[in-house]
């Protein structure tokens, strides 16, 4: 398959996708729940602590796996008996809970953008590998295609290879950019892409940053200075601070979430690269523990497998070969 064909091949329904997206995850993790209920009747403590096994390898995480356990022995001890037929279902409402009710979040629902204001600035920040740049230009070729205007800004100067590829997004995109040479200051080029942006009339601006993460406090002033440079143009910019983070590095992905959080205000998550791992239950426990709205999942590599992000589509996919 050429990369024109990756990129840019037939949309698929967006419950497929998911449901394509997470098969790694699901048959590891049915497949651990399916052994535990061999032969039995009923759930027992043993059905449980595979259960609990189970999304642990997922990695939903100790603290997220615990709370659903839990509320499952309540439910076990409520009822006094629950058939092992049964558990699959109960579990589905659990992480329905978790996912659907905790964390809705329709802001971008059709590539559509929050009304009140134009432009609307999203502030993305992550760690270097975990696809920001991809996802950078896959938000810019989504929300073109919704009939967005699209500007991009190239703030991460201190790795050249990070202009250069956001340059590459630009051209396949068709999507103007914002940029300067390595080494500039960062908040330089968030300025002069918010000021572009405002002369052009923009709908979105998408403004990339460095993804270093080793000196928090470094990060954290790079990133206030960034936004009060952006609030001289746009008093309420940006609106949006989008963290993304790679689905595949499961408690990793989780760690990334609590450095980040403690530098700077993250209003949004993206997850990515989830396809490709057995470890898609770390949106669940990222969802749980942090409360931050989980708003766009990467389920593939071409351009429209970055998913606007729909809790009931996830936890649908997730259990996609049982219903």
């Amino acid at each position: 398959m050429g990369l024109f064909d990756k990129l840019f091949g037939k949309k698929k329904d967006e419950q497929e996708a998911v449901d394509t997206g997470l098969q790694k995850t699901r048959e590891g993790f049915f497949s651990k729940i399916t052994k535990a209920i061999a032969g039995k009747d009923n759930v027992d403590e043993d059905v449980l602590d595979a259960l609990e096994d189970a999304l642990v390898s997922a990695d939903v995480g100790i603290e997220t796996t615990v709370k659903i356990i839990d509320n499952i022995e309540k439910r076990v001890a409520r009822d006094k008996y629950i058939n092992t037929a049964e558990l699959n279902s109960i579990l589905k409402q659990e992480i329905e809970m978790l996912l659907v009710t905790s964390t809705a979040d329709s802001s971008y629902a059709n590539y559509e953008l929050p009304k009140g204001h134009k432009p609307h600035v999203i502030l993305v920040v992550g760690v270097n590998g975990v696809g920001k740049t991809t996802t950078i230009g896959k938000l810019a070729y989504n929300f073109s295609k919704a009939g967005k205007s699209v500007l991009l800004g190239a703030a991460d100067t201190f790795r050249a290879a990070a202009v250069e590829q956001l340059t590459i997004w630009s051209e396949r995109t068709g999507v103007p950019i914002v940029k300067r040479e390595q080494g500039s200051d960062p908040a330089s080029v968030a300025y002069d892409t918010v000021v572009s942006g405002v002369a052009r009339n923009s709908d979105v601006i998408l403004i990339d940053t460095a993804g270093r993460l080793h000196n928090k406090a470094h990060l954290m002033d790079e990133l206030s200075k960034i936004k009060k440079v952006i609030q001289k143009v746009i008093p309420d910019a940006p609106h949006e601070v989008m963290l993304v983070l790679d689905g595949s590095t499961g408690q990793n992905a989780l760690e990334q979430a609590r450095q980040f959080t403690a530098a700077t205000e993250v209003t949004a998550l993206s997850i990515t690269k989830l396809d490709g791992t057995a470890k898609g239950g770390v949106v669940i426990a990222i969802a749980d523990q942090f409360k931050i709205p989980v708003k766009f999942i990467g389920v593939g590599e071409k351009m429209e497998d970055l998913l606007v992000f729909n809790g009931q589509q996830f936890v649908n996919g997730l259990f996609s070969d049982l219903t």
